[in-house]
């Protein structure tokens, strides 16, 4: 009973802590809230730039209206959106415009507000997961692994308390989204649920670095039914990227990955799902191994 007292003490310490994270995390948007309507050179250019959702609310428009010039650069007079300087290039699988498109519903500036809005409303969902994939591992870890995913703090002068997240807040970035479906497709895993493990992870790859990345975990969640949640990721990747086949769309995303997709480098914002994805490695590392050929029979012999 008073183990069991315990746990549950800890277990509420751990949840006000993840409240304390999120609420730190709100800050950060406050602060980065007027950045949202500033033409500047953003985080990290020497350039007057508009914000990276620019990108996406384009491209979904054009994925619609004018499928060949998704993945074109700049202004194109097609009678789509026209946003200045000019739209921040797509770089991302056709995959992730079929999530995007309802915001089309919205204006431009109306629209950035609403996918900060519902990425926000993801992280009291994110930190739950992290819980139950973590806390095994204990209080103090599932903290620690806690702060990584909620809030990521590095102080900065008009940064609030985060610069990954400020900048994915003030940015429309979709980091957010990204960590949410990994998170989901890993805790999908762990309770038993491989296809819908598969589909959140092959949904996940419309950013196909981070997907790659965390298939070692992926593999591990699903080891007791690792081909079943194998097939439902890769039949909804390719279900959801139908769109390649069109004209202009696969030899465009070639382009761009070839010309700037391949040497874009990590910005603030990407360590949100890349760290997450390390944390969560290094402590399934024993798991991870047990799945290389060779390992297990070593083991038993």
């Amino acid at each position: 009973m008073h183990y069991a007292q315990r746990e549950a003490a800890l277990n509420k310490i751990v949840f006000a802590a993840m409240f304390c994270l999120i609420a730190l995390n709100l800050f950060t948007f406050a602060r980065a809230y007027p950045e949202i309507f500033t033409l500047d050179s953003g985080c990290c250019s020497n350039q007057v730039l508009a914000k990276d959702f620019s990108a996406y609310y384009v491209g979904a428009w054009r994925l619609f209206h004018d499928t060949s010039n998704v993945y074109t650069s700049g202004n194109v007079s097609d009678g789509g959106p026209s946003i200045l300087p000019r739209p921040e290039s797509f770089k991302y699988l056709p995959s992730f415009l079929l999530i995007i498109s309802s915001f089309l519903l919205l204006s431009y500036k109306n629209a950035i507000i609403a996918f900060d809005g519902l990425q926000l409303l993801l992280l009291p969902l994110m930190a739950v997961m992290t819980y139950r994939l973590v806390r095994s591992k204990g209080a103090a870890v599932t903290l620690i692994v806690a702060m990584v995913v909620l809030l990521q703090p590095s102080p900065a002068p008009n940064l609030g308390l985060s610069v990954s997240y400020y900048w994915q807040w003030a940015e429309g970035q979709a980091k957010v989204l990204e960590t949410f479906l990994l998170l989901l497709s890993f805790y999908l895993g762990a309770v038993g649920k491989p296809r819908l493990s598969g589909a959140a992870l092959g949904m996940a790859a419309f950013d196909p670095r981070f997907a790659l990345i965390s298939l070692p975990l992926f593999f591990a969640y699903n080891r007791q039914r690792l081909r079943v949640a194998a097939l439902s990721a890769v039949g909804l990747f390719l279900a959801s990227n139908f769109a390649l086949l069109f004209p202009g769309v696969g030899s465009g995303f070639m382009t761009m990955l070839l010309n700037s997709g391949l040497t874009t480098p990590p910005y603030y914002y990407s360590f949100i799902p890349l760290l997450t994805v390390v944390c969560l490695t290094i402590l399934n590392a024993k798991e991870i191994k047990s799945l290389v050929p060779g390992r297990a029979s070593s083991r038993g012999g």
